[in-house]
């Protein structure tokens, strides 16, 4: 089997050079062939590396393979609800509106995908190589993300099996949502210097989604009116998210505004169910596609 670096990490890197810096210290010293982000909440099932590797060894032109996860609690128990994004076909439209990998623990990557994206630059005093914009304290992942589709020729592509396991804590729930969408609109502004027409075309699709992801977590965060307020912005940006993803719009819709409207444990008993039944929707796409290969 081909060696493979693991990066595990915790929040901060020695010289506080946040989550990116740390990824970018464990990038150069990396001796193997892939290259591996394990964060420090989350988990991977045995056989994750495994069946990445085989995916990168079965296709060549891709670059980073991911996993989807399972979402756990803080105590490690499954949550019964997973991160369903779409697995191939991921442009760089795509990737500007949504971030299909999900997190930072879930992709395997090519050393020679990191080779073709870095850059050198002073940040610290001294010249190093940065692959990771140590500049982000968050959106690193998906600013990363955007650059390799956009600058090299390496594709995207996930496989259906939730082989890692995210843990989803009150810190990370509790994350200023407005301080993403500020580093959420860097990001934009970095991809601006390098790809203008790209941006110019999808700057305000984006836009719409990514303010409709932040009202979903309000709504995780029992925030109901930022709920309202985030998903009513995302709708003044472009109406036509309606149209074009009309079940998850309207349900980012119906979540928010019950979560505004309804008692505290009457939202909470209709959340149980609806999680149950989607955990359980999802589950059965997930066997169904690896049964039958095909994925979306």
């Amino acid at each position: 089997m081909p060696s493979v670096s693991r990066s595990t990490h915790s929040n901060h890197s020695p010289k506080n050079r946040g989550l990116a810096g740390a990824r970018n210290t464990g990038i150069r010293h990396a001796q193997g062939e892939y290259i591996a982000l394990l964060d420090s909440d989350d988990l991977w099932l045995p056989e994750k590396l495994e069946k990445l590797v085989n995916h990168l060894e079965r296709s060549p032109q891709v670059g980073v393979a991911f996993s989807r996860s399972a979402f756990i609690d803080e105590a490690g128990n499954p949550l019964g609800t997973y991160q369903m994004p779409k697995l191939r076909g991921i442009t760089a439209p795509y990737l500007l509106c949504r971030n299909p990998i999900g997190n930072g623990s879930a992709p395997l990557i090519r050393r020679e995908v990191f080779e073709d994206i870095k850059y050198e630059a002073i940040l610290y005093e001294t010249l190093e190589d940065f692959y990771f914009d140590d500049r982000f304290r968050q959106s690193e992942d998906i600013e990363c993300w955007i650059r390799i589709v956009l600058q090299t020729n390496w594709q995207i592509e996930g496989i259906p099996d939730a082989l890692t396991l995210y843990r989803v804590n009150s810190e990370s729930l509790s994350a200023n949502v407005m301080k993403q969408l500020d580093s959420w609109e860097k990001v934009i502004e970095k991809t601006r210097t390098y790809a203008p027409e790209v941006v110019a075309k999808w700057e305000s699709t984006a836009r719409a989604y990514q303010l409709r992801y932040l009202a979903r977590r309000c709504v995780r965060m029992q925030n109901g009116a930022m709920a309202v307020k985030l998903f009513h912005r995302s709708l003044q940006t472009r109406w036509q998210i309606l149209l074009e993803e009309p079940r998850k719009t309207l349900i980012t819709l119906a979540a928010a505004y019950l979560l505004w409207l309804l008692p505290k444990p009457v939202y909470r008993w209709s959340e149980t169910i609806a999680l149950k039944i989607s955990g359980a929707s999802q589950k059965r796409q997930i066997l169904q596609e690896q049964v039958s290969g095909v994925v979306g």
